[in-house]
């Protein structure tokens, strides 16, 4: 079968769709046709090394996908053969909600990945496709929606009426944030470095966009929103300190990436005085994977695709969300 295989740990050159041997569902697996694979910027971080230690190549990439169960290994019931489904893309959580364990890890590294055209998980990892959902929009889902699911309301406690701000609101991440968090009720601000991507987002519920290339969004954010109680953040080390005295009394501020700088400066007393509440996350658990799945469907979202790529130029899909990619999830479809 056709895969995107990662040969070396080099850059995008070494990303190259090949021949590999199909796999067989093993006892408690299910072996799925992919239809759809979605990228996510963790696929060109794994190309140039980004992960030391994890897994030696090669290795076959990308952990978001949504296909048709093809069959079953023992202990699975054949009722769910031809089963649509979507597939939860951690691997090994653990017996603690709160935190992964040691061990965890993702499909796509070092998992077997989702960028082929077939894939055998765990049974319990493929769950029903939402049926408002293209195949193209449910593997847009997995990683990127998750882990905005969990940072907003496991970590965050979003609520409906609070104020959320939501940095970069280019990344798929940031764009599940805004939609989430619009559907539950709270009141979305955004920043982005592009006023064409501001204007997509205030279509899509936010109440006000910053561009962060004016320093003047420091003193607009108070004024606009009269203080922020949530802050979900992926690049802290730019953005906090331009947040920073916008935060309201119990503000929690959500840390879910370290693009632009590994670390940032808290004001100590700002930090205690107003009680606020600086935690971290990534992806999540398969109990909330269900529950985000559940929340598409009874409110009908669709993720925001910006372009859809067939397997044999999966190359060029990764070129383009380096080089290219504005706003929106990039789709690679298998079948």
């Amino acid at each position: 079968m056709k895969a995107l295989v990662l040969e070396a740990t080099d850059g995008l050159k070494s990303a190259v769709v090949k021949d590999i041997d199909p796999p067989t569902p093993k006892a408690g697996e299910v072996l799925v046709a992919v239809k759809a694979a979605g990228l996510n910027h963790r696929e060109l971080w794994i190309t140039r090394g980004q992960y030391p230690g994890m897994v030696a190549a090669p290795f076959s990439m990308g952990c978001d996908a949504a296909g048709v169960v093809e069959s079953v290994g023992e202990g699975v019931d054949e009722q769910r053969i031809g089963e649509e489904v979507v597939l939860y893309p951690g691997l090994n959580w653990g017996p603690d909600p709160r935190f992964p364990a040691a061990n965890f890890a993702t499909l796509g590294m070092p998992g077997p990945g989702t960028i082929a055209e077939k894939i055998a998980v765990q049974a319990a990892s493929a769950l029903p496709k939402p049926a408002h959902l293209s195949f193209d929009q449910a593997a847009a889902i997995g990683l990127a929606g998750l882990t905005a699911w969990r940072g907003l309301f496991t970590k965050g406690g979003l609520k409906s009426g609070e104020k959320l701000l939501v940095t970069g609101i280019g990344g798929g991440v940031a764009l599940f944030a805004l939609q989430f968090a619009a559907k539950t009720g709270a009141q979305v601000f955004v920043t982005s470095g592009s006023e064409q991507t501001i204007a997509r987002a205030l279509t899509m519920g936010a109440q006000a966009g910053f561009n962060y290339k004016d320093e003047s969004w420091r003193k607009a954010l108070p004024k606009a929103s009269g203080g922020i109680d949530v802050v979900f953040d992926g690049a802290p080390a730019s953005a906090y300190p331009n947040y920073g005295r916008a935060l309201s009394i119990g503000a929690r501020v959500v840390v879910y990436g370290s693009t632009g700088g590994m670390q940032f400066n808290v004001n100590a007393p700002e930090l205690f005085l107003k009680n606020i509440s600086v935690v971290g996350t990534n992806i999540g658990n398969l109990d909330e994977f269900k529950s985000m799945l559940s929340f598409l469907a009874q409110n009908r979202l669709e993720p925001l695709i910006e372009r859809s790529y067939p397997l044999a130029a999966a190359t060029a899909a990764l070129s383009f969300l380096q080089d290219e990619h504005q706003l929106g999830k990039i789709i690679i479809t298998t079948g």
